[in-house]
């Protein structure tokens, strides 16, 4: 699942450390129930028994711009998300690294009362950055904002098997789902409690700098600049600030975070050029994590001829992706054989595995009746997007489909898109980022949604028809015949590709363990300080 390189003379105990780290990690990749563990809980920090700074400030390289609200019912960004893991809190919260829930600002996990009601009560205690006590009424309005379909928030579609949040007390909520769901405890992280009050009276300003309940407070955030946080002491959870703060270095430019890195001059870095992982793991610590983040293949099924399966499945086996993640990515992928990596824990190899099979390709083109077919290809000008981008086109071409790449800024990209100007497209997408269980990753792209309706407009097909069916019966069912529900999605997605991942990137981060404790990298964009302080001189 991962590689690691550490500098040569590490201490034995920080060696150690980072192989209970990988146990940990493998032990996300364990189905729920096989591990014995009876009750969920946040991440048990691989040890290591060096002091801490209390004074310390974190320094880290993001490699994303800072662009949107950091309010949790909209921030769907990278670094909006990634800052919100620290200064935010729902009542559940998924642990950044194993993906495991854990009680946020719940006292427990979820208490189930009958097949559709839950009753959570609110840690004791808990308070607002300002100050302000956390109450059921802040409980309720965080829920029904997200909830309420003129909000217009996505988030909604991830909660929408809630038919009400309600007061108890001051200090615990009741919650009624609309039906039996299995994925309560998970998808409850989705919500983050805000203060009522603060977010009626000023929305614009929480927006720019929340008040949440987190170990951080956000002091300021500059595009192009930085993202400053202090400790907030005040905070009652399981999971202290372990610095006095943190800077966010925002550095898109890679060749600065490298350098940033290799000087010292921050303590960790996300998204470690490809190229540069040799040199920078002579000097410190660099871990490549298999993530759910997929390049994938989109196409216009309202389009002829890929209104077709054999035409969207020629384009798949044409594809030489060994080749493509070799040269393209220097190594860092894996091939998809399925909607999942194989490292996910409800992975299951899918009916239909596109390995490069050019003859394959041809024929089936023929048996469509495909003839002297010409692309345009769209692609983002995202920089391992662009470097994949002309051996795909290679392998298409060799095939017969003659392709013209549009590379472009992703905005206008999918404004082409949502015209209905795209013949394909290629692009890069990783919804792990707001939850890991199958139905919220599938639905994110299969669901009745913009993707579905107006980009590869496959909405109106009765294949469409029976996926949706196959996760709305999913999620009522656990264990095995969840999973066979699961598996039957993953067999139908990939038949008919309407869109279909072609390769699970995986993350390479850079940190140096001899001046953090406790921290290990996440399998998707950011970087998690939660339990993570600076080693005491």
């Amino acid at each position: 699942m991962t590689s690691i390189s550490r500098r040569a003379g590490r201490r034995l105990g920080a060696v150690v450390a980072g192989a209970t780290a990988a146990a940990l990690i493998l032990s996300a990749c364990t189905p729920a129930g096989e591990d014995g563990a009876d009750e969920p809980g946040p991440t048990e920090a691989a040890e290591d028994t060096r002091a801490v700074d209390p004074d310390a400030i974190i320094e880290a390289g993001i490699s994303y711009a800072l662009g949107g609200s950091f309010d949790p019912m909209v921030a769907s960004g990278a670094v909006t998300q990634a800052a919100n893991w620290h200064t935010m809190e729902a009542l559940v919260e998924l642990d950044p690294v194993t993906r495991e829930a854990y009680p946020g600002l719940a006292t427990a996990m979820p208490t189930q009362v009958d097949d559709t009601t839950y009753e959570v009560d609110l840690r004791e205690g808990a308070v607002f950055h300002d100050g302000s006590p956390v109450t059921s009424d802040d409980v309720v309005f965080s829920f029904e904002r997200v909830m309420d379909p003129a909000t217009g928030t996505f988030f909604a579609g991830f909660v929408s098997f809630i038919e009400s949040v309600q007061t108890v007390d001051e200090d615990s909520v009741r919650i009624t789902t609309k039906y039996p769901f299995s994925l309560v405890d998970e998808r409850l992280s989705v919500v983050k409690i805000v203060p009522k009050a603060i977010v009626e009276a000023d929305p614009e300003g929480f927006g720019a700098l929340p008040t949440g309940t987190g170990p951080y407070r956000l002091v300021s955030a500059v595009p192009d600049d930085s993202i400053v946080f202090e400790r907030f002491d005040d905070y009652t959870g399981t999971r202290p600030a372990q610095a006095a703060g943190m800077r966010w270095n925002l550095l898109s430019d890679a060749a600065a975070r490298v350098t940033a890195m290799s000087s010292g001059t921050i303590h960790a870095m996300e998204d470690v050029p490809y190229i540069d992982i040799p040199t920078l793991e002579s000097q410190v610590t660099v871990e490549t994590a298999q993530s759910f983040g997929l390049l994938f293949a989109m196409f216009n099924t309202d389009k002829a001829p890929f209104d077709d399966p054999r035409v969207r499945q020629a384009f798949f086996y044409a594809l030489d992706t060994e080749k493509i993640i070799d040269t393209g990515l220097l190594g860092n992928a894996a091939p998809a054989t399925s909607f999942l990596p194989e490292t996910h824990p409800n992975y299951s190899e899918a009916s239909t595995v596109y390995t490069y099979d050019p003859e394959k390709a041809e024929a089936l083109l023929a048996e469509a009746g495909v003839e002297d077919l010409s692309i345009t290809l769209l692609t983002t000008d995202t920089g391992w997007v662009k470097e994949v981008a002309p051996l795909i086109k290679e392998s298409l071409d060799a095939v017969g489909i003659s392709t013209n790449l549009d590379i472009g800024q992703s905005a206008g990209q999918y404004t082409k898109v949502d015209a209905g100007d795209m013949d394909v497209m290629i692009a890069p997408g990783d919804p792990s980022v707001f939850g890991n269980d199958p139905d919220l990753l599938m639905r994110w792209w299969y669901g009745k949604n913009v993707w579905s309706d107006t980009r590869y407009r496959w909405s109106d097909t009765p294949e469409f028809a029976a996926l949706t069916a196959l996760l709305d019966e999913a999620v009522q069912l656990e264990g095995d015949e969840q999973q066979a529900r699961w598996d039957e999605a993953f067999d139908l997605v990939s038949e008919e590709v309407p869109l279909y991942p072609i390769l699970h990137r995986q993350l390479p981060t850079a940190w140096d363990d001899d001046r953090l404790v406790g921290f290990r990298p996440v399998a998707m964009t950011g970087l998690s300080f939660l339990d993570v302080g600076v080693a005491a001189e």
